[in-house]
């Protein structure tokens, strides 16, 4: 895979840094990147669980549920997937963005390394958006009728493309936090030889 990333950060790994400081960081990053993994297992899941629950006779799990999600969502109806005749509670292309984001976390790592620094180049952010908002505008002007598949296949594209960029961040954090634990050893290691 020929991808070429923008500019390293100010806190990307250098040559100098130690094998020990470098197993930190890959051992930090695959922890915020699991951490987040999880996270997004379980905000999907709690998505399926609404309307599960409801048709299920719990009636007040899926009204805080519905709720809950109320704030990230509108939650219109006709635009939602639905189990039996309970809604998501999330609309279809809240759920493709939900759905997209936890499939490329899931597939980073098999692309590229769990503790690489480097962002694509924003310009593929960008074009993932344009699909989204194509199919928005086109239905929002009545040229063309969007369905729950062109909500939710644009929605997992730009969820997809989001995660790709979100992982390389977690790995700046990484490498800060492990950078900031080996100053701090040094530091002490000169404070007891004085």
């Amino acid at each position: 895979m020929n991808i070429k990333f923008g500019k390293p950060s100010p806190f990307t790994i250098r040559s100098e840094i130690s094998q020990d400081q470098r197993l930190r960081v890959r051992k930090i990053s695959f922890l915020l990147w699991s951490l987040v993994l999880i996270f997004f297992a379980f905000w999907n899941l709690a998505i399926i669980c609404a309307p599960l629950a409801k048709i299920n006779g719990f009636g007040e799990t899926a009204s805080l549920i519905y709720h809950f999600f109320s704030y990230v969502c509108h939650q219109i109806d006709a635009r939602s997937f639905h189990i039996h005749d309970a809604p998501f509670a999330v609309c279809a292309r809240c759920f493709g963005f939900y759905i997209g984001f936890l499939a490329g976390l899931v597939i980073y790592p098999f692309a590229f390394k769990i503790e690489n620094q480097e962002p694509l180049n924003p310009i593929w952010l960008f074009l993932s958006v344009i699909p989204t908002g194509v199919d928005w505008t086109l239905g929002f002007l009545g040229i063309w009728e969007n369905t729950h598949f062109s909500r939710s296949t644009t929605g997992a594209l730009l969820g997809i493309t989001c995660a790709v960029f979100i992982v390389p961040t977690i790995a700046e954090i990484s490498s800060f936090l492990a950078q900031r634990k080996h100053l701090r050893i040094a530091s002490k290691e000169k404070i007891k030889g004085k």
